[in-house]
This record gives structure tokens, sequence and C-alpha cells, in this order.
């Protein structure tokens, strides 16, 4: 970085709707937010950057209070937001404004399917494109803090000032492929998956080692989960900040009657807190009807014939993929894992796996014929 950028600082309503006004009248902006999250369970807004290709806007979240014309923004239509690597940006924006942008586009997707890279950072990307080294001393910025210095607010501006350029080459670069509407089906992928609220019900999948526990134990845990994601979401802290996993877990397991068993594996600031509900949590968990034990959960590892079809399915992978695509984009692990999980469970046509939608549907075919 061998130029200061100019930008405006924005913090007050009158400024954001200027702002946002001309952002309006152009075809594309490229957008990025500075954000903490340390022990809270929702993202502290710190900042919001803008580029609408003439001014480079800083916004200021702690000082505006009417969002109502950058919330127009996210959501008009005949403007493009650009991204990169866009999914935590995305979880502020559904929690903030309750609004995501779109139409997106997200510059690591078009890098991943253009052949420059995959999953490439930020950083090399314009380094790849415009030979420029970007200063990152100010990534661990404490955003909420005020004021910034010059040095922090260059390198929040410079997020979007070159991301810019650099969306402009990649269009070019992409548009000699036939991945454009790949691109298009995987970033309108990221809105999706992201209107997808958690589901405090479900909760006690995330936990490890869960498939190690009876029905039984499940049912327990699944009131414990759905008791922590409440009481997180409620006091805006970390899972892990309420009652870790491992002691859910443990809890689940032995099923303790009294605050005493809990302090052998907790501590003893979570068993003050917390003793007498868990061990409450834990007596509405054993109340469950057998009918209504979650399944137990199996891993795939374990299943039958596991190890054999995912090797042909990689090997099938490798005799059908196009040459101009990084195997890894066509299908990861995760998703042979999910159609042959889809596979041997039934095959329910309401529930598709990835593999077998949109752009990957014509190879995802080929994939299931193997199994």
């Amino acid at each position: 970085m061998n130029q200061n950028i100019h930008y405006i600082w924005v913090d007050t309503n009158q400024k954001l709707a200027e702002v946002c006004q001309n952002a309006s009248q152009k075809p594309a902006v490229t957008l990025d937010t500075e954000f903490i999250r340390i022990r809270t369970y929702y993202p502290k807004l710190g900042l919001i950057q803008l580029f609408d290709g003439e001014q480079v806007s800083l916004i200021d979240p702690t000082k505006i209070d009417d969002f109502a014309p950058f919330i127009e923004l996210l959501a008009n239509q005949q403007v493009v937001k650009v991204l990169h690597a866009c999914g935590e940006d995305l979880e502020v924006f559904q929690h903030r404004f309750k609004q995501l942008p779109t139409p997106l586009v997200d510059t690591q997707i078009m890098a991943d399917f253009a052949g420059i890279g995959v999953s490439m950072g930020f950083a090399k990307l314009v380094a790849h494109y415009l030979q420029i080294e970007l200063d990152k001393g100010a990534s661990r910025t404490d955003w909420l803090a005020r004021p910034l210095s010059e040095e922090q607010l260059q390198y929040a501006a410079a997020d979007v000032w070159y991301l810019l350029p650099v969306y402009q080459r990649l269009v070019v670069d992409l548009d000699v492929t036939r991945w454009q509407n790949a691109v298009e089906e995987e970033c309108q992928t990221l809105l999706e998956k992201r209107q997808n609220l958690p589901n405090s019900s479900k909760a006690y999948k995330d936990i490890s080692n869960v498939w190690r526990l009876t029905s039984a134990q499940l049912a327990v845990l699944q009131v414990l989960a759905k008791w922590r994601m409440e009481e997180a979401e409620k006091r805006d802290l970390a899972l892990n900040f309420v009652v870790k996993g491992q002691n859910l877990f443990e809890i689940a397991k032995l099923q303790p009657k009294h605050t005493s068993q809990l302090l052998e594996f907790m501590h003893p600031n979570e068993v003050r807190i917390h003793g007498k509900k868990l061990l409450l949590l834990v007596e509405q968990g054993k109340a469950v009807t057998k009918e209504d034990y979650p399944p137990t959960i199996s891993r795939l590892v374990d299943e039958p014939g596991y190890k054999h079809s995912l090797k042909l399915l990689q090997q099938k992978l490798a005799e059908i993929r196009p040459l101009d695509l990084a195997p890894e984009l066509l299908a990861s692990k995760r998703q042979l894992n999910q159609l042959f999980s889809w596979f041997i469970r039934g095959q329910n046509p309401e529930n598709l796996p990835e593999l077998l939608k949109g752009w990957r549907k014509e190879f995802g075919t080929q994939l299931v014929q193997v199994l």
C-alpha cells in the first residue's frame, strides 16, 4: 500500500442517507464489516465499509440510529453487492439489520471458479491482480474503540477500495469460463444457508462425541443443549461461556442428582451459577417418553461399506471432474459423505444432497451410479 485512500467518516443519519442514495445509483458496490466477537453469541458490529466506485465511506454503527437507507441499499436489486469471503459478514447483516445483501457476489467464490486459487484470501487476490501488498498490521484492532487511528482506518478502507478493481478483473476472467452460473448458484446458496436460523432443538447434534450416547442420554442432552442455546441468545454470550459443551455431554451421560457430582468435572463457578438448573433439566430429559427419544446417532465411518464406497466415489470423481475446475469445488469430502448418507438412509427426494442439485447435478448423478 503506497498511497493513502481518501474516505469519508459517516456518523450521522443524514450522512448515511446521502451515501446510500449515491450508492444506489451505481451498478455495483463493495462492502465489508469489522466486528468483535470474543465472549458474545452475536458479533458486535464496529464498522461498515462501503465503496461505490467514487467514494469510500466508513460508516460508524455506534453513532447512527436510523439504518433504513442502508437496509434499502442492501435490498436494492439493481445494485450488485460485492464482498469477499462473506460468511461472517452475512451473519452481521442478518443479525443487525434483518436484511442480507442481494444480489450478492463473493469474490472468493469467483476466484475459485476462475481458476485463480481455492479459498484465496483477499490480500493474495489483491497481490495477484494489482501487484499491491496490503498492510495487515491493523487486523487485530478493537473495532468498537473510538477514536480509531489513521492506520486502522486506512486498513479498513483498503478492504473495499481494492475489492472493486479485483472484482472487475475477475468478471473478465470468469467470462471466458463456463462457470458463471455456478458462481451465481454458490452465492445464492450462501444467502439461503444464512436465512436458515439455528434450531435450538437440534443443538445437541453439534456437541462432540454425541454418537457415543444412548437414546435415553440423548433425550437429556437435547434438553440441556436447547436450554444452553436459548440462554446464549438471551444473554448474548458465547455457548461455551454459558456451559462448556463437553460438560453437557458428561451431564447427559452420567445424569447426576446432586451438585457435588457436577463439581467432579465442572468449574465451581459453572456449578454455582447453573448447577441447580442443570439438575432440573436432567430430570426434564429423563421424563421424556421412549417414543419421543431422539434416535441414536451413527457415524458414517461405522456404516458397512463406507470406506470402500468413499474410495469408489473419489475414483469416479477423478474420472469425471472437469479439468478446468479444482476437484474440491465439484465435490468436497463433506459433500461426498452427504451423498453417501442420503443414499443409504432412504434417498429422500424432498431432501436432496448438494451433489444432486444445481450445477453439480450432472456430475452427482454419475456419482450415485457408483453407489
